[in-house]
């Protein structure tokens, strides 16, 4: 009967933290600090920094984001672009 349940038991477990590593996984391919402001915790980047994160999620393409999330993310490469652009530009 020890047996049973012990069984049992390390079943439950294991359908749990199987689950619990497919969110992991899903996470880290897409980021969604970039994408949603999510899970930003002690993230400070600077811009070429976060120009870099943008364009390495825009090339995982739609194996990982959708069309609308990879609009998004290149929309927020041209507004951190021209962020920089305007902070070196010279008059």
């Amino acid at each position: 009967m020890k047996r049973v349940v012990i069984v049992i038991m390390v079943a439950f477990m294991m359908s749990a933290s199987v689950s619990v590593f497919a969110a992991e996984t899903t996470n880290e391919q897409k980021d969604e600090c970039l994408l949603a402001s999510k899970n930003c915790q002690n993230s400070v980047d600077s811009i070429q920094q976060k120009i870099k994160k943008l364009q390495t999620a825009i090339q995982k393409g739609d194996k990982v984001y959708t069309p609308d999330e990879i609009k998004k993310l290149n929309d927020k490469l041209k507004d951190t672009e021209d962020m920089l652009d305007k902070m070196t530009e010279t008059n």
